[in-house]
């Protein structure tokens, strides 16, 4: 088939004026001589090398078994640069069919020149043709053919499912968008009916290796499979056969399970390599019991944890009983810390977290509960922050180099690295802060953490603040913050520019009243470590104040 690249592939042909070359049996004289140059017509056509018989009457049949017009304008539109590996047409021999592999075809190019011959007999006298003679020819190039389209790659094995499957009807119901058929899907039960005896003597028979006998004889119930193999949605455009070399997984053993509903036994692959989860117990604030123990499969793993390592988690868990990850991390050494992550069932075995709450994404001990204990308000977790640093997930390299770096820097000052946690109001260690008040020895903090006044504590533990009240809790995070940011900035924030923070504006001792909405029970949906709209605009307003003192004193 050849197409004209101005004209649809179905249209004929515009005629074009190009230059002839006339041959006739007189001239065979002047063959020895050199050919004249005559220049090629600018026409250019697209060539499909259909892998099949068209007849003038049936090359519409042929544009739609290729996908239409549209889908062979894209290809050959597409067969150039970068698109080339999309220029693919697809030859469908069973169109509508989702099940039929296609047969691909490549656009390449070429430097083809399309000739239209014309071949006058000589007539005799009487009317009839003389077959003899060689007669007359004219030899015209109307233009050239840039890409062409074929078909190399063998047409691939077929395979048409079961229609009364309830798969293949809710592949119809999708394609013909029936909302009642789609409704009516069902997963159906397994059955486990993989093969099939049928006396159809036109049922494929299997080979009897594979059912585990050595022959089958003859006029016996052939057996075909029913394996419900559906072909996936999109099909490998891989021409050519890859030997796969077929393996059983290693990872895969056989294990003999009962039905419970029959009691039968049936044999089951179960991948011993599967996840098994075994990430601590988590709960939610608004749960009313915490776990007491760890679950059932990471009390699996029990025999085989580190004796030395499990040992020292449960002191450590009995000194204290709540811990954030950096603070557990810094009680080992970092080969310890190296097995305690990989392991990933040491801090299960012997912790579990909230979601959220005044003690999120802490470890907290097993059967210990902090919402009915004053004293774990010490344990609460601040989490802020730094806004201006850009969170961006750095790749293994930088994040491996900057650990060096800190190491580094760490054995430079003479600090330890495994103090981390602790917030003294004149080191820092990382640009994130989530520190537990116990581990805060700032002299100015720890007296407002430890204070038991009235105004400071709650009877009874609330979701978002804890055991404190919000206007000690606010209190604690303004100055902690304060002096957080400070120390990022190069400098210790000093007790005036604190005691100032806490009060605004003279004969005052605490923080400006301001309106504060009743939260609602449950969880709040806000993002980590972000402040409250009313908080993060208190705090606006404060940094708006203090500008304007320094900018007038006088005032």
């Amino acid at each position: 088939m050849d197409i004209d690249a101005d004209q649809p592939l179905a249209g004929p042909s515009r005629p074009v004026a190009g230059p002839s070359t006339h041959l006739s049996s007189a001239d065979s004289g002047a063959l020895g001589a050199p050919a004249p140059e005559r220049p090629l017509a600018n026409t250019h056509f697209y060539s499909v090398e259909y892998p099949g018989f068209v007849q003038p009457a049936s090359a519409p049949l042929a544009i739609e078994r290729l996908g239409g017009q549209q889908a062979i304008d894209t290809a050959f539109r597409r067969a150039t640069g970068r698109d080339r590996v999309e220029s693919l047409l697809e030859l469908r021999l069973r169109p509508g069919n989702p099940y039929a592999h296609p047969v691909s075809g490549e656009v390449v190019p070429t430097s083809n020149i399309v000739l239209k011959v014309v071949r006058r007999k000589r007539r005799r006298k009487d009317g009839f043709v003389d077959d003899g003679a060689i007669g007359e020819y004219t030899v015209q190039a109307v233009g050239v053919i840039p890409k062409t389209a074929r078909f190399r790659s063998m047409a691939d094995f077929q395979y048409q499912p079961e229609m009364s499957d309830p798969v293949a009807q809710l592949r119809s119901s999708m394609d013909t968008m029936d909302v009642d058929g789609i409704l009516r899907y069902h997963i159906p039960p397994e059955k486990e009916d993989y093969t099939v005896s049928e006396a159809n003597p036109a049922a494929m028979d299997i080979d009897p290796q594979l059912l585990g006998v050595d022959d089958v004889p003859a006029g016996a119930v052939r057996t075909r499979s029913n394996l419900r193999l559906f072909p996936p949605p999109l099909f490998s455009r891989q021409g050519i056969p890859q030997n796969y070399n077929y393996k059983a997984n290693t990872a895969s053993v056989e294990t003999i399970v009962v039905d419970d509903d029959t009691g039968e036994e049936k044999k089951r692959l179960i991948n011993r390599m599967r996840w098994k989860g075994f990430g601590p117990i988590s709960v939610s604030y608004a749960e009313k019991t915490v776990p007491d123990k760890p679950s059932a499969t990471v009390e699996e793993q029990r025999d085989q944890a580190d004796k030395k390592i499990l040992g020292r988690l449960e002191e450590l868990f009995q000194e204290r009983p709540i811990w954030t990850r950096a603070a557990i991390f810094n009680q080992f050494q970092p080969l310890q810390v190296r097995d305690i992550i990989n392991s990933k069932y040491l801090l299960p075995l012997v912790s579990y977290v909230f979601e959220d709450g005044p003690w999120r994404d802490t470890y907290v001990r097993l059967g210990y509960d902090p919402r009915q204990d004053p004293e774990a308000r010490f344990y609460q977790r601040l989490y802020f922050r730094n806004l201006n640093h850009p969170i961006v997930r750095p790749s293994v390299v930088t994040r491996r180099q900057e650990q060096r770096n800190e190491s580094a820097q760490a054995r430079f000052s003479g600090m330890d690295e495994r103090r981390s946690h602790i917030f003294d109001g004149e080191t820092v260690t990382s640009e994130t802060a989530a520190f537990q008040l116990c581990d805060i020895t700032d002299p100015m903090l720890k007296e407002m953490i430890e204070a038991e006044d009235e105004d400071s504590l709650r009877d009874t533990c609330n979701e978002r603040d804890g055991w404190y009240t919000t206007h000690a809790l606010e209190r604690i995070k303004t100055i902690l913050r304060h002096k957080f940011f400070a120390l990022l900035e190069g400098h210790i924030a000093t007790r005036e520019e604190c005691e100032r923070l806490l009060v605004p504006q003279e004969g005052t001792d605490k923080l400006p009243s301001r309106y504060r909405p009743k939260l609602k029970f449950g969880k709040h949906n806000m993002a980590k470590g972000a402040l409250r709209p009313e908080d993060a605009a208190a705090q606006r307003l404060m940094t708006a104040i203090e500008q304007q003192r320094k900018t007038f004193p006088s005032r």
